[in-house]
């Protein structure tokens, strides 16, 4: 069974006695956390240890939280999964996101766990979480790594700290870590889906990043003239006023048909800067803004219809998505769209599904 609860106390014992009330008699295999920077994480952790001491505990800080019918802030929400929903459980954090990154000694050590190569295991029922330090910066090396080294799905995304854009940080058993990621992988024998949503339509415009600085995710040109300059002529809008258009015309990198968002974080002179890298050569489309709202309902009643018998949902929700609705004064009806599916979320700095993407939701359905 899966089971949710939330809790906006911000005393960390206070919360965790309250999730507790709400499980009721539970034992679970794994506990999925998300919090709010405003509860300590690590006497959270050191809580739901010492409350679930047979369970996995995992899980980050956010940038606002979701759970059952509601999009919240400052609150912690979990999730309980009992070993009907996950048989076998393995997890490894990766403690230095650097250059030095020993992914090859993470995968090791989870197939260690699992008793079997990753390439042994059923990618039909063998499903990972990867959670990243989402300040590190070493998402895409990451995400893209993991890919190339196994057909099991890891799905997931970048902490958060409620915007504050100093601190994230990730949990894993009785540990709180910066600059690291988690990697959780589930043996799941009921199978799974896995959801991802982007609100966005093809303009049918393309522009090539021609010159880039990949390390600070910044592309200095397109098409061979100066990024602001090339961006605002796509547009047809003043290079001015180019950043008054970012959360509505984002680039997308196209892979099958299908886009993987990467938003334009800023100007800096006449380069953007983006919250995802961007390789030289890229060709990009430029994107129009649809209906979050309706957009998701679909993909979520789809998702759902793929796979009937759906026990929970993860959801793993852009943060620039999340002010949107909140502009829009719709965050509460984001979070009504799964009302029918015991759920929790997180609002991200950015998400993992192949590559490190941004104005998506990535959902893991169990």
């Amino acid at each position: 069974m899966v089971h949710v609860a939330h809790s906006i106390e911000l005393n960390s014992r206070e919360a965790v006695a309250e999730l507790q009330a709400k499980f009721g008699e539970v034992r679970p295999k794994v506990i999925l956390c998300f919090s709010s920077t405003k509860q300590e994480p690590h006497e959270l952790v050191h809580q739901l240890h010492n409350a679930y001491r047979d369970a996995l505990i995992c899980g980050c800080t956010t940038a606002g939280e979701i759970v059952s019918g509601k999009s919240l802030k400052g609150s912690v929400v979990a999730m309980a999964l009992e070993t009907d929903t996950v048989e076998k459980v393995a997890s490894v954090v990766i403690q230095n996101l650097g250059p030095t990154m020993d992914l090859d000694g993470a995968i090791k050590a989870l197939e260690l766990h699992m008793g079997a190569s990753l390439d042994e295991l059923d990618p039909d029922h063998h499903v990972g979480l990867v959670i990243t330090d989402g300040l590190s910066g070493a998402e895409e090396r990451l995400i893209e790594s993991i890919a190339e080294k196994t057909e099991i799905a890891f799905i997931g995304g970048s902490a958060g700290d409620d915007l504050k854009f100093q601190k994230t940080q990730v949990f894993l058993g009785k540990g709180v870590f910066e600059n690291a990621a988690i990697l959780v992988l589930m043996k799941v024998p009921k199978g799974f889906n896995i959801i991802k949503t982007q609100s966005f339509k093809m303009t049918g415009k393309v522009l090539e990043a021609t010159q880039v600085d990949e390390a600070s995710r910044t592309i200095l040109s397109f098409n061979h003239k100066p990024a602001v300059e090339a961006y605002a002529e796509a547009l047809g809008v003043s290079p001015e006023s180019v950043a008054d258009h970012f959360m509505t015309y984002p680039l997308a990198r196209m892979v099958a048909g299908e886009p993987y968002v990467r938003s334009p974080q800023m100007v800096q002179g006449t380069a953007i800067k983006f919250y995802c890298r961007v390789q030289r050569g890229e060709m990009l489309a430029l994107m129009q803004a649809t209906d979050i709202l309706s957009d998701t309902k679909k993909a979520v009643t789809e998702g759902l219809a793929e796979k009937p018998g759906a026990q929970g949902i993860i959801d793993f929700h852009c943060i620039l998505r999340a002010l949107e609705l909140e502009s829009k004064g719709l965050s509460q009806d984001y979070g009504a769209l799964f009302n029918d599916v015991p759920t929790i979320g997180f609002c991200t700095y950015g998400e993992a599904w192949t590559t490190h993407i941004n104005q998506t939701s990535t959902m893991l359905v169990l």
